[in-house]
């Protein structure tokens, strides 16, 4: 008996022993990710404000102006092409994230889709701008245009916003659509009121990432939307070539402002322009995401609220 009671206690002093270590183990790990999490924050603050600081000590009254040695116009173009973008893919992408996810058959078929989405999303965007300027331009036997660059942009964000939307749907709780479908709701009623509000936080998380990529595309747009930019604020006929809503016009987008100022350009104006294009296009992307954000948590508690 003696000896079955220093046997339990060494088996507890094992026991515990090993659940010291355990709990060691899981200290440092938690450690380590801490570490890792915090060098990436900062990394990523530091070059935020490294290049926002950048435009602040660049600044001059005339770079933000519409003329030709500001950024105004390039500003503009940006936000319309992406805008242009935007509409094109999101519902595409949308609508291709649904099918998949609801109506296309489980097996080849989805599986060919995926491998499909899976290869267009890693072209190079070097690649797809070629492909922009042989179809969009040379086959169409256009000039290059802002509707053009929109197009090689949605390109690259439709995968994006396909994955989001089907993954998003993949992930909701079977509850969600067979509850719907027993109160006596149609499938399609059952994912436009259903399904697709209770996942607006991942589909717009896609739509922040296809935005992010639209705004900072440079490659792709070098080949279709062009590089230069003649606009006059007089002019609103939609149809005229000056005309800043005319989406068959050339446009050149704050990207390729900041390429063509850093390669081409000379003199200090050309660097203060690249720096201060560089400040300006990372606070957009900034403010887009921080505003897709709330419109995102505000439809987020106005379904929850809805269902409650």
């Amino acid at each position: 008996m003696n000896s079955n009671s220093s046997l339990s206690a060494d088996e507890l002093r094992h026991v515990s022993g090993s659940l010291k270590r355990a709990h060691m183990s899981d200290h440092l790990a938690t450690a380590v990710f801490y570490v890792v999490s915090g060098a990436f924050v900062l990394l990523l603050i530091a070059f935020t404000m490294y290049v926002v600081w950048g435009g602040i000590k660049a600044f001059r009254p005339e770079i933000f102006s519409f003329e030709a040695n500001g950024i105004g116009n390039q500003f503009f173009n940006t936000v319309y092409l992406v805008f242009l973008s935007l509409v094109i893919s999101v519902p595409i992408g949308i609508f291709a994230g649904v099918y998949m996810a609801e109506y296309a058959p489980e097996g080849r078929i989805i599986h060919a889709l995926r491998i499909a989405i899976e290869t267009l999303s890693s072209l190079p965007s070097i690649v797809v701008g070629l492909f922009g300027y042989l179809v969009f331009i040379i086959m169409v036997g256009s000039q290059w245009n802002l509707f053009a660059g929109a197009l090689a942009v949605s390109v690259l964000s439709l995968p994006l916003i396909t994955a989001t939307t089907y993954d998003a749907l993949k992930a909701l709780p079977h509850g969600f659509k067979e509850g719907s479908l027993a109160l006596g709701a149609t499938h399609f009623e059952t994912i436009w009121k259903v399904m697709l509000p209770a996942a607006i936080g991942p589909i717009v998380t896609g739509i922040i990432l296809a935005a992010g990529r639209g705004f900072g595309e440079a490659a792709a747009l070098l080949y279709t939307a062009g590089m230069s930019t003649d606009i006059s604020w007089q002019v609103w006929d939609i149809t005229s070539p000056v005309c800043p809503l005319n989406p068959f016009r050339p446009g050149e987008t704050l990207s390729l402002q900041v390429w063509a100022s850093r390669t081409e350009g000379v003199g200090g104006s050309a660097a203060d322009t690249a720096a201060a294009a560089s400040a300006v296009l990372m606070l957009m992307v900034l403010a887009f995401s921080i505003g897709a954000r709330l419109i995102s948590h505000y439809i987020t508690k106005k379904t929850e609220g809805e269902h409650a």
